[in-house]
């Protein structure tokens, strides 16, 4: 999933931040969410009582789907009005929220392929994120491309919902990978020319928080698709 957050905090032409310490702050944010999600994950999937909140009730679990949703969108529309310091707590309870629900990876894999499949994860959004951080070309036409590509990913799921095919579900992981990757490239640009924009430390940190959370999602998706083609099932 990517995020539209220029419009929320504003174009700006003079550059009155560092943007080199922000970005430091993006990949510091993001690692802090993914390891807030993960000991949520793992805390949950070892809690009998954590289990039975999240999957006891039918209806629990897409209460906390639909949560995660709530707060993506909420947090987009109103970063711009809200303080910084409410904006990271909404950016944890959001990871808190996706912790809760991607526990269930620990039930239905091994604790051995998810790991390898996060290393794997990081090695291929490091490379890819360096790649958009250094590159001179513009991927903006490459980022239209891809959002195309993630509509459609995400029509074709919710068709899978109903015809079950395993076919159609191994294209969706294949297409989820290579959408996902180039996604971490041209967002980890976008992050960089935002912030070299940004007039004020407190917008420049509204940005970079954002980023965080943009790159965060592009981070679990592409693990998530990953782990269907490399981890191995209880």
């Amino acid at each position: 999933m990517a995020l539209d957050y220029q419009t929320e905090v504003g174009e700006y032409t003079t550059t009155a931040v560092d943007a080199s310490a922000l970005i430091k702050k993006v990949y510091a944010w993001m690692c802090l969410a993914l390891a807030v999600t993960g000991l949520v994950s793992l805390f949950t999937a070892s809690s009998e009582m954590m289990l039975n909140f999240v999957f006891g009730s039918r209806y629990m679990f897409y209460v906390l789907i639909f949560g995660e949703l709530g707060v993506v969108i909420y947090l987009s529309a109103r970063i711009a009005k809200m303080s910084f310091s409410s904006a990271m707590m909404w950016f944890i309870i959001y990871s808190v929220l996706n912790g809760l629900t991607l526990s269930v990876i620990f039930l239905a894999f091994t604790a051995a392929s998810i790991a390898g499949t996060f290393f794997i994860t990081a090695g291929m959004f490091g490379a890819m994120s360096l790649i958009g951080y250094t590159t001179k070309k513009d991927l903006t036409k490459v980022g239209s491309f891809l959002m195309m590509a993630l509509i459609g990913l995400i029509i074709a799921t919710l068709v899978n919902l109903f015809l079950k095919s395993d076919a159609l579900s191994w294209i969706i992981s294949l297409v989820g990978v290579v959408v996902f990757t180039g996604l971490t490239a041209y967002d980890t640009q976008k992050v960089k020319q935002l912030l070299s924009m940004a007039q004020t430390d407190e917008v420049g940190k509204k940005i970079a928080l954002m980023g965080a959370l943009t790159l965060y999602l592009d981070f679990i998706n592409l693990f998530l698709y990953l782990l269907r083609f490399l981890g191995n099932r209880k």
